[in-house]
């Protein structure tokens, strides 16, 4: 049987987890967003904690309660694991139903982003565009949750968002046409969700839109989390400045409940 872990809970997962250079991780153990559960609420030896479509597990993978972890999913699930027993185990529960591919981690290093650097990035946006911080009118906008369920998706509310989180969209004819957000929050920053109308790519436009929120970040004390999943996000992370760190295996889940 497992458990949803409050927040006295929370705390104990705090040394199971230190092996994950995550800060949707952070999101979770530091209170902001999430949830997590446990195998045991006294003495947890074994738990999985997911943020959005982001999932982790830590712990003791040999534990029957595992594989009940493994298959407590949301419908659209990216596991991730910090061991080869973790992912022996995952490989055989979901044998048939998993994908797994390489997602790509930075230095968390904020002397790498160089100020000067990314605001000459955002000088190049094209005329007839415009680039606005995300309010209210643009986070209810179709055209700004079209590009990406995940925008706004991990907090509360709208409000919530605007209130805890931070965004940036780029506007052409009043139509949101590339984004840049806090997909999640924690102590010390956020971690970066961006996308871009596919019919408007190859402009220059998702490293102006990550420009601005890399720096309001920067000027707010806060550190902009990046993660690639893939070589277009390596390299448009390292365009900006970030160093790559390595690479890790990620699981798509196909979970049908």
């Amino acid at each position: 049987m497992i458990y949803e872990a409050n927040a006295e809970v929370r705390k104990k997962l705090v040394p199971m987890f230190e092996g994950f250079d995550s800060t949707i991780v952070l999101s979770y153990l530091q209170g902001h967003m999430g949830t997590a559960w446990v195998d045991n609420l006294e003495n947890p030896v074994v738990a999985q904690i997911t943020v959005g479509i982001f999932v982790f597990y830590a712990g003791d993978s040999s534990k029957k309660e595992a594989e009940e972890l493994l298959y407590n999913l949301p419908e659209f699930t990216l596991a991730i694991v910090d061991s080869d027993e973790w992912k022996k185990r995952l490989e055989t529960v979901h044998s048939g139903a998993v994908n797994k591919f390489p997602r790509y981690s930075f230095d968390k290093n904020p002397d790498h982003l160089n100020r000067l650097h990314i605001v000459h990035l955002m000088s190049s946006l094209p005329e007839d565009y415009e680039i606005k911080k995300v309010d209210h009118h643009i986070a209810n906008a179709p055209s700004f949750n079209e590009l990406s369920e995940d925008f706004v998706s991990q907090f509360e509310s709208i409000d919530d968002f605007i209130n805890r989180g931070v965004g940036y969209a780029i506007l052409h004819e009043d139509e949101v046409v590339a984004a840049a957000t806090s997909f999640s929050i924690y102590d010390d920053g956020i971690e970066i969700e961006i996308a871009t109308n596919p019919e408007y790519r190859r402009k220059g436009l998702a490293t102006i839109v990550a420009s601005a929120l890399i720096l309001d970040c920067l000027d707010n004390g806060k550190y902009p989390s990046w993660d690639g999943a893939n070589s277009e996000s390596v390299e448009l992370a390292k365009k900006l400045g970030y160093m790559f760190k390595e690479s890790y295996d990620t699981y798509f889940i196909n979970h049908v409940k």
